[in-house]
């Protein structure tokens, strides 16, 4: 039997496990990245159970455990650093099988990335369209063209794949609010809890990282393309820097040049994630806020039921239409939610802030739990289920 090739486009979290995953199952992989190596320059990343699964399908979860760091427990502070709601780490890992774990993002792209033959990661191969000539896919790249027998777009919120064969779709919709990412340099005291701390209009949030590290990340509504008036740092000096402990120290640990900024944005619901033999994973797909840390669990998702459902039927096409009924209704739903929790994270009338605070005050951690079972339960096409309920609400 001839062997089946793929082409994905973009060597980031999605493309690099859905290589990963039908390398495994016997595929010959190409993954086309248009940057000159494959690099990332990110900052932390939050693998929550559902992900954790995902990876135990690539046998790569004891890996990226190894590399990160469990949180004994998390939840939300308000302006004055109250707590209005916890979470049990060990409870969570009880009920869905695995804990919160938080890593760099830088490696858990190395771990997907040496489960790789060198050979299959084609760096400086930018990809801007994708055509079909009869019965054959065609990939140009800088690199010279490929003709698979299946396209994965991987290639983020503004894929070049989706604006070649969704011409139509919509584009990123802007979320109202910028976000600011870092890590700050080792510290004698880490947090051993994490926290989201709510204020009007603005949030700051930290967790642990290996190595006595934190990993860190601030909100504010803004309008798209805002510049801070100095340095991105000066800035979250100057937002954040009275804001209620650890929150001074650690921005005080954060190298001044460290400090990553982007305005975020989702993905307007696409009416199918598949054009015949070409599909669509994570951002390319249903890019999301990142509210739930639910963007790179749900590409990890992406990737293994993609291969479950090539690993199904000879017919790539059959195959991907199977996927899209499995993928789209589920990571829609989250990127709606996510874009819920995000507008009520960003409330800045005081009268609502309060009514939010609240709020979440008065929620059981019971409940939160229990609300986040459509997500984090999430069972991995054929295999174990653990207390899972596949749709969200």
């Amino acid at each position: 039997m001839t062997q089946r090739a793929v082409a994905i486009v973009g060597g980031g979290i999605g493309g690099l496990a859905a290589a990963v995953a039908l390398h495994r199952r016997g595929w010959r992989v190409e993954v086309l990245e248009r940057a000159g190596e494959f690099t990332e320059i990110g900052a932390g990343i939050s693998l929550w159970p559902n992900a954790l699964r995902a990876l135990d399908v690539l046998g790569l979860a004891g890996a990226v455990r190894a590399l990160g760091a469990v949180e004994a427990a998390g939840g939300v502070r308000d302006r004055r650093g109250r707590w209005l709601s916890r979470t049990d780490n060990a409870e969570l890992a009880r009920r869905f099988g695995h804990p919160l774990v938080v890593l760099h993002r830088a490696d858990l792209l190395r771990v997907l990335r040496e489960a790789l033959p060198a050979d299959a990661l084609r760096a400086d191969s930018e990809v801007s369209t994708v055509r079909e000539e009869g019965d054959r896919l065609v990939v140009p790249h800088r690199g010279g063209e490929s003709r698979p027998d299946l396209v994965v777009g991987a290639d983020g919120l503004r894929s070049a794949v989706r604006r070649a064969l969704w011409p139509a779709a919509a584009g990123p919709r802007y979320a109202g609010y910028t976000a600011w990412r870092m890590v700050t340099e080792p510290l004698a005291e880490p947090p051993r809890e994490g926290a989201a701390t709510w204020g009007r209009g603005a949030r700051f949030g930290y967790t642990a990282l290996s190595g006595g590290r934190a990993y860190c990340f601030a909100t504010a509504s803004l309008p798209a393309g805002a510049a801070s008036g100095s340095s991105e740092h000066a800035e979250l000096l100057d937002r954040f820097g009275s804001w209620p402990d650890p929150i001074p120290a650690l921005l005080a640990a954060v190298p001044a040049d460290a400090v990553l900024r982007h305005d975020l944005y989702d993905l307007p619901p696409l009416s199918s994630f598949v054009r015949g033999r070409v599909a669509l994973v994570g951002d390319a797909a249903h890019a999301m806020t990142p509210n739930l840390g639910q963007g790179a669990c749900q590409a990890l998702e992406d990737a293994v039921t993609l291969a479950h459902c090539l690993d199904a039927t000879a017919d790539v096409a059959a195959a991907l239409r199977s996927y899209d009924l499995l993928r789209r209704p589920r990571t829609q739903a989250i990127t709606r939610r996510s874009a819920r929790l995000g507008a009520v994270g960003q409330l800045s009338w005081p009268p609502a802030a309060l009514l939010r605070d609240t709020a979440a005050r008065l929620t059981p951690a019971r409940a939160t739990l229990r609300a986040m079972t459509p997500v984090l339960g999430w069972a991995a096409p054929g295999g174990p289920v653990t207390e899972t309920e596949n749709e969200s609400h």
